[in-house]
């Protein structure tokens, strides 16, 4: 199965690493292009089998398996250089939230599916969100599922939780590395410990977070209470958390689904108008 890669910025590079590295696919049997094809070319330069195309319209005529790795606004004007390239044998997967499978379906007769990753990709862990197109054919379900079972846990969703789910699986790890670097610079900055010695603790702490929660030894509630003796230090940290965190994360929320909301109208319009 020949696989392209349109659009080799963050996320796409963390999609072409992470199939390669985890064996999904081999390098020779993946063709990328960017915009700018220097891009491309370090990737290239990393594994050196993989072919890259002039533009976008190579990559899909040369491929079984295409993923569509742009920006929401691009998206539009790509299909439609695209199109005559994808016959109902092949498959597209967009991978950015606020495009649907329908709008797909509107601009190519293949099928099509929507999948969004995360940057825990990259280390062949957590999940990646898959919506399926009406039309998506069974053959290329199957398919779609081995290849991100070698890179995440692939997890269905309905459309009306996709703002929600790609916050917490995609968003999810620059919120939390934003709040972890916060925490490590408030040690630094009331304490005597230095940048380097809090920074190593706390990563290795949320690595060890991460694999009691893995290995089910505990629960969120569960691990907090274990922590907490009565009267004891955790608890007075927790207290001010709860005093001073207030409506944070549902303000977040609230400005993710605002900015969600204006690419989905903008993209609308492409659609619509056309």
């Amino acid at each position: 199965m020949n696989i392209g890669i349109i659009g080799t910025g963050n996320m796409g590079s963390i999609v072409v690493e992470a199939l390669i590295d985890g064996k999904a696919i081999s390098p020779s049997s993946m063709m990328i292009t960017n915009r700018t094809i220097s891009k491309a070319m370090q990737l290239k330069n990393k594994y050196k089998e993989i072919r890259v195309g002039a533009n976008a319209e190579e990559v899909a005529a040369q491929s079984d398996l295409l993923f569509l790795c742009v920006k929401p606004l691009d998206v539009f004007k790509i299909l439609d250089e695209i199109h005559p390239h994808l016959g109902r044998e092949k498959c597209l997967i967009s991978i950015t939230s606020p495009i649907s499978t329908s709008q797909l379906e509107q601009k190519v007769s293949c099928s099509t599916a929507r999948v969004i990753p995360s940057i825990t990709n990259r280390a062949l862990s957590g999940v990646s969100l898959i919506t399926y197109g009406e039309n998506c054919s069974d053959l290329w379900k199957v398919k779609i599922e081995q290849l991100i079972t070698k890179i995440s846990v692939p997890v269905y969703i309905d459309e009306k939780v996709t703002r929600v789910a790609s916050d917490i699986v995609s968003c999810g790890p620059a919120f939390f590395s934003f709040l972890l670097q916060s925490f490590i610079q408030a040690a630094v900055k009331e304490t005597e410990i230095d940048e380097k010695t809090a920074t190593i603790f706390a990563s290795e702490m949320i690595v060890g977070l991460g694999e009691l929660l893995k290995q089910g030894h505990y629960t969120l509630p569960s691990l907090q209470e274990k922590v907490c003796v009565k009267g004891g230090i955790t608890g007075e940290g927790i207290k001010v958390l709860e005093n001073e965190l207030g409506d944070v994360f549902e303000h977040l929320f609230q400005a993710t689904h605002a900015k969600f909301k204006e690419d989905l109208d903008k993209v609308e319009l492409q659609f619509s108008n056309h």
